[in-house]
C-alpha cells in the first residue's frame, strides 16, 4: 500500500517525535492502534459502541456482469488494493489513487505515517469515527481504514475533478451559474453534519471540498472537525485556516457567543 508506483516509495519529510509521543501509548499488544473505543489494525477499523447501521459501506462493482456474492467480498482488505499514482501530498502523508483488483474501482487512500504529535493523533481517530458515521451524497464516503506497520490507511472515495482549490487555478473565475451549483450541494452537506450529526467541519475551504466528473461536490477532511453535544453551533476552541475563518471566529471574544455563517 505504500508504494508509490514504479518510481518507488515517495520521500517524506517527517518529523522526528520525542519519547513523551511516542504511538507505543496507543497500542495494543496485538499491535492494534487504539483510542478510547475506536479500534484498527490490519483487517481494518471497529468501534466498539458501533451499531450496525454506522460500519463500512460495502463496495459496489463497476462491472455489471461481477457478482459481488461469488467472486468477491463486499467489505475492502488492503490485498485487494493496487497502488497507481500519488495524487496528493501533506505534512503528515500522501494520498494514493488505487485500484481494486475485483473490480476495477478506483478509491482515493490518503496515507499518513504515525510517528507524529499525539494531538494529530487524536485529530486522526477523531476523523475516522466522522468519517465512518456518515452517509450522505454531500460528503465524500469512507469505506475502511486499516494500520499497519506505523502506517494509518484510510480508504475514501475518488472524487477523479479534484479539490475546488484545483478548479479555481485552472478556471480563475466560476459562473455564477456554476457557483451556486456548488454551493447549494456544500450546504446540503454542511446542513447534514451540523443537523443530523452534530459535527462542524471547522476547516471549511477550497482544498477540502472535492468534485467528480459527474458534476458532483462533496466535502471532505474532518481532522479537525468537533462533534458537539447539541446542534447549537457554538464550540470554544480556535482552529481552521485563517484566510476561511469567518470575522465572528477572528474575534476570540466572540467564539462562544454566536452561531457561525458562512463567510465569503
Amino acid at each position: 500500500m505504500r508504494k508509490a508506483g514504479p518510481g518507488g516509495n515517495p520521500k517524506l519529510k517527517l518529523s522526528v517525535p520525542g519519547p513523551e509521543a511516542s504511538i507505543g501509548k496507543f497500542l495494543t499488544q496485538s499491535g492494534t492502534f487504539q483510542d478510547g473505543d475506536l479500534l484498527v489494525n490490519k483487517d481494518g477499523l471497529r468501534i466498539l459502541s458501533q451499531s450496525e447501521e454506522d460500519r463500512p459501506p460495502p463496495i459496489k462493482p463497476l462491472d455489471d456482469q461481477l457478482s459481488l456474492a461469488d467472486s468477491v467480498d463486499d467489505q475492502l482488505s488492503l490485498a485487494d488494493l493496487d497502488a497507481v499514482k500519488v495524487v496528493g501530498k501533506g505534512n503528515g502523508g500522501i494520498v494514493q489513487l488505487v485500484r481494486h483488483k475485483w473490480t476495477s474501482q478506483f478509491f482515493a487512500v490518503k496515507v499518513i505515517q504515525m510517528n507524529i504529535q499525539e494531538n494529530i493523533r487524536k485529530q486522526i481517530a477523531q476523523e475516522l469515527r466522522i468519517n465512518l458515521s456518515t452517509r450522505s451524497p454531500f460528503v465524500v464516503v469512507c469505506y475502511q481504514c486499516f494500520y499497519d506497520n506505523g502506517v494509518i490507511s484510510i480508504v475514501l472515495e475518488y472524487m477523479d475533478g479534484g479539490s475546488l482549490a484545483d478548479f479555481l487555478k485552472n478556471v480563475k473565475t466560476i459562473p455564477e451559474a456554476y457557483l451556486a451549483a456548488i454551493c447549494k450541494q456544500v450546504l446540503h452537506g454542511l446542513t447534514y453534519l451540523h443537523h443530523e450529526k452534530h459535527i462542524i467541519h471547522r476547516d471549511l475551504k477550497p482544498s477540502n471540498i472535492l468534485i467528480n466528473h459527474s458534476g458532483e461536490v462533496k466535502i471532505s477532511d474532518f481532522g479537525v472537525s468537533a462533534i458537539i453535544a447539541s446542534s447549537s453551533g457554538q464550540r470554544d476552541t480556535f482552529t481552521g485556516t485563517y484566510n476561511y475563518m469567518s470575522k465572528e471566529l477572528l474575534d476570540r471574544n466572540m467564539v462562544t457567543k454566536v452561531i457561525f455563517g458562512a463567510w465569503v
